[in-house]
């Protein structure tokens, strides 16, 4: 039997991995306790995704369990052993905000957690392929360090600079920025995912993302950039812009382009390998521009305000390079623009507020 296990299992890169390997596995274990109802309120549960997921797929088994617990998430692997073939992990708090307010939440979550689900891959079924969700903020804030120029709409990096082309690749130091606490905590899970392959033997991979999206996000204020500003355009709640004048520019790849990024990764892996994972050149936008879209989408005059206090460790200008993945795996390519993603994500947010 094959089998793939996925933490995370309700939320956006998770849900699309459950949708995406129910039509190629044999069965789907699901992880997730809801803890981003508890991150960001109620408003923020994907227990709806759970239901939805549960009637749609026959093949999918959920476990209603806390990734920080070892001896429950032991007996879901003694039990399935080697029949699971690939372990996607998703699970985690995702916003340096919330980290600051439970540090040790925080770092409880996204390291020990990502160390049990390695250790377990180790000890249960070491052949599986173990694929991680990393984050740009593993950098720091070293990229607003780069040459950056002030357009009328965005921030963008000279014209001179390498970097210009394509964006940040991986050969960026992780070292000496101010990462956030949650930035430091996925540093932490990303290396032990690193170090795993390298010393282990293990084909682990690590994919660190930019403004992952898509039409499943449970957006909140704190998390989830594009699908919490489509989600003030329609009910024309207010949204506030965090500093730099609004044209700080971030990179957005849709949740089903970086599952697919997984899946060539699951069928020729390699032994602790890094990837930027974003929507680089092809899909990215500033704030400004990013509530033009959403308004010509809704039809709607956004009701905004801006705030001069940028968040703390916050990125200015974001590009994801994945020239590196595209040599690694040269069939692989986007099939969404960020238009199409905005537009998926009003139709399905339509449905749900």
């Amino acid at each position: 039997m094959n089998i793939a296990v996925i933490s995370g299992s309700n939320g956006l890169i998770g849900s699309e991995s459950v949708s995406f390997f129910a039509e190629k596995m044999d069965l789907v274990i699901g992880i997730d306790n809801d803890q981003r109802a508890y991150f960001f309120g109620p408003e923020a549960s994907t227990k709806w995704k759970r239901t939805e997921q549960e009637a749609k797929f026959s093949n999918y088994k959920h476990y209603n369990t806390d990734i920080r617990d070892y001896s429950a998430l032991e007996k879901i692997f003694s039990e399935y052993g080697n029949d699971i073939k690939i372990v996607v992990h998703t699970a985690a708090q995702p916003s340096h905000d919330w980290a600051a307010r439970e540090p040790l939440t925080d770092f409880t979550i996204n390291a020990n957690g990502t160390l049990n689900f390695l250790e377990l891959t180790r000890q249960h079924c070491p052949q599986a392929v173990f694929i991680f969700t990393s984050t740009n903020k593993v950098y720091g804030d070293t990229p607003n360090f780069l040459p950056l120029v002030e357009l009328e709409k965005r921030w963008e990096i000279s014209e001179s600079h390498p970097y210009f082309a394509e964006g940040i690749d991986e050969l960026m130091s992780i070292d000496h920025s101010k990462h956030s606490i949650f930035g430091a905590s996925k540093v932490a899970a990303d290396v032990m995912v690193q170090e795993y392959g390298r010393y282990f033997d293990m084909k682990t991979a690590v994919f660190r993302g930019g403004c992952l999206t898509g039409p499943n996000h449970s957006g909140a204020q704190l998390h989830g950039f594009l699908s919490y500003l489509m989600k003030c355009a329609i009910t024309k709640n207010h949204y506030t812009i965090f500093g730099y004048k609004g044209k700080q520019v971030r990179d957005n790849i849709h949740a089903w382009d970086l599952v697919n990024m997984f899946w060539h990764f699951y069928q020729n892996p390699r032994c602790g390998e890094v990837y930027n994972a974003g929507g680089s050149r092809f899909s990215n936008c500033s704030m400004l521009e990013g509530i033009e879209i959403c308004e010509q989408i809704t039809g709607n005059k956004m009701n905004y305000s801006y705030s001069e206090s940028n968040r703390s460790g916050d990125h200015i200008w974001y590009i994801s390079d994945v020239a590196k993945f595209k040599a690694h795996y040269p069939d692989w390519s986007y099939k969404y623009s960020l238009e199409t993603t905005l537009a998926q994500i009003f139709d399905n947010l339509k449905s749900r507020v």
